[in-house]
């Protein structure tokens, strides 16, 4: 069996697990930060397998699941290590979504982030009334929303958890206390921030005294997170959500010294996890018939997922294959065309289900077969096919809607895992803080030690205009104790008429999450392809704007025959972070397989 633990057996000493697992244990090397792809290891197993977006993260997630732990279980000890080793894109101090098959059905764990109580559907705009700039809202305390990771966790583990929730943070909180290594990937990101410096607790720990970031290999160290891992260890959530960590929170959002927010430590102390149903629609690829499962609304992405997937079954999509390892001119076209489509959907129904009703028939209206055959015809196929260049929203049978479309917005951020545990068991979790480094805002639990957590600017999700410019509302509008629109997208596929499962996958990447997860649910049920192939796929995509490609992937005759058809292509550095299992056949018997992204340094690691 082919597997990439024993290719890291050098690095990684794989003791039994207790509270001095990360003293025994070996940095594995981190893959440099250059976009581009290269060929990791695939990673075959029979028993259990993790992918996360760091060696470190993954090695806890395969111990835990090689001492008998759950998918849940790993799923834990995996986000802790994550909150210490990549802060730029995940943590306690943000939201996740949290997809889980439980060996009969498929459950969604919403840690979305909320809205304060005290906000209003003004928070972004300016004394003009016009929409604040990006960075002027998402730099201090204004963006930060009630962090919902511990609790949502928290509520999964009293449900699933096999190991002691205690023992979850043991990885984490050893290694926050003995150090780990800056990757290349955190030094670059590092090196490139302009924002984090201004806050004097990140400033400290991230760089040195003459403002350099901390170099590559430089053990650093965080003992306050490890303080607060050791209370949430003990206390569960409510060690950070109340008391003296909660007043902290508070006090960094609410006393930032040019952009406040209006956190409260009510805000905190109320915040609640949900248990959501999961969004499930039918598929078909090559003859074969499957159920595609992801997260609901307040999360637009199994809905723009399942609807590009549904629509390119609608289209000539289904018989054009890869051309020398490439999706063509003719596939990519129908692709951004179906992406406009759906986009155009989520601007104009999408938002937190508890504030906004959805279309007639349901969420699951929008993923109607006759609704999307509807929707197909408006996308040109054949000789005289032409780039609609901007879609506009559809109107399933019977729907009426009170809400104007979003404008598109910037979105940035969040990290991917994807979980087997030995009786086959998955978690797909998607988690952010939203943009790189959140709010640039590090709260320190206990006084007098180094380190800390970023906080969130996770409302940023949120429509800055709250109204068009008839003052008709939109629904992804802010509105208190309300959860932002997000684009996380956790997915798994199962085998329609055994229910077996097949996938689980997600990546980070912020509106382009749902491109980056379509292109590799796509690679596996209609190309054939590895998890490996399809993730190493280049990236391609369409906002209900320009289609653009990832740069330096696709040849000119592919750009040219793109801007023939009328499509405005631009080329951008589309670093996806995906991860993803598979269930293939080896040998005659099942086994899982695994890729992780090669433009990031994620790693898969199985049994």
């Amino acid at each position: 069996m082919h597997t990439l633990r024993l290719a890291l057996a050098a690095l990684i000493v794989l003791s039994g697990y207790n509270c001095t697992w990360a003293q025994q244990y070996q940095t594995p090397n981190s893959t440099d930060t250059n976009a581009g792809v290269k060929s990791p290891l695939a990673t075959s197993a029979k028993r259990f397998a993790v992918a996360a977006a760091n060696p470190l993260a993954t090695a806890a997630g395969y111990q835990v699941l090689r001492d008998g732990g759950s998918a849940v279980d790993a799923a834990i000890a995996v986000q802790m290590v994550l909150t210490l080793v990549e802060p730029q894109s995940s943590g306690i101090g943000g939201g996740a979504f949290m997809l889980h098959f439980n060996g009969s059905a498929v459950e969604a764990f919403d840690g979305r982030e909320t809205a304060p109580a005290a906000a209003s559907e003004g928070l972004f705009l300016k004394a003009d009334g016009k929409p604040m700039a990006f960075y002027d809202a998402v730099v201090g305390g204004r963006a930060v929303g009630a962090p919902g990771t511990v609790r949502m966790l928290e509520m999964a583990h009293r449900q699933y958890g096999v190991l002691p929730w205690a023992a979850l943070m043991a990885p984490a909180i050893d290694l926050a206390e003995n150090g780990f290594k800056v990757s290349p990937r955190l030094h670059a990101m590092l090196k490139a921030e302009i924002h984090l410096k201004k806050d004097p607790t990140a400033a400290a720990y991230f760089y040195q005294a003459d403002g350099s970031p901390q170099e590559i290999g430089h053990l650093l160290r965080n003992p306050d997170l490890a303080a607060l891992l050791r209370k949430i260890a003990s206390q569960g959530s409510a060690a950070m959500l109340e008391g003296d960590v909660a007043l902290a929170i508070v006090d960094k959002v609410r006393q930032h010294p040019s952009n406040p927010g209006l956190l409260s430590v009510s805000d905190l102390a109320g915040y609640r996890a949900l248990k959501r149903a999961a969004l499930c629609h039918d598929y078909s690829a090559r003859d074969k018939h499957y159920r595609i499962c992801g997260f609901p609304p307040p999360s637009s992405g199994a809905i723009a997922v399942g609807q590009i997937l549904g629509l390119l079954n609608q289209t000539q999509a289904a018989e054009l294959p890869l051309e020398n390892g490439l999706p063509s001119a003719q596939w990519l076209h129908l692709y951004t065309e179906a992406a406009r489509l759906a986009f155009a959907d989520r601007a104009q129904y999408l938002g937190d289900p508890d504030f906004v009703s959805p279309p007639e028939g349901g969420w699951v209206g929008l993923l109607g077969p006759a609704y999307l055959a509807e929707r197909a015809k408006l996308i040109a196929q054949g000789p005289n096919e032409a780039s609609m260049k901007t879609a506009k929203p559809g109107l399933p049978a019977g729907a009426k809607t009170v809400y104007a479309p979003m404008a598109e917005q910037v979105e940035y951020g969040t990290s991917h895992v994807s979980i087997v545990d030995g009786k086959g068991h998955s978690v797909a979790m998607t988690s952010t803080i939203e943009d790189a480094f959140g709010a640039r805002q590090m709260v320190q639990s206990t006084a007098g030690l180094a380190g800390g957590f970023l906080l969130n600017n996770e409302l940023t999700d949120f429509s800055f205009a709250p109204r068009d410019g008839n003052g008709n509302p939109i629904a992804n509008r802010v509105e208190p104790g309300k959860r932002p629109r997000s684009s996380m997208a956790p997915t798994m596929v199962f085998d329609k008429a055994t229910g077996e499962l097949l996938i689980s996958a997600g990546s980070p990447g912020g509106a382009l999450i749902i491109h980056f997860v379509s292109k590799t649910i796509y690679g596996l049920l209609n190309w054939g392809l590895t998890p490996q192939e399809s993730i190493a796929l280049p990236n391609f995509a369409s906002l209900n704007g320009p289609s653009v490609l990832e740069e330096k992937r696709f040849p000119a005759a592919t750009l040219e025959a793109l801007n023939a058809r009328g499509h405005e292509v631009r080329e951008a550095n589309m670093t996806s972070g995906l991860q993803a299992i598979a269930r293939t056949q080896a040998e005659g018997s099942p086994t899982w397989m695994g890729g992780a992204d090669p433009r990031r340094e994620g790693l898969v690691m199985g049994d």
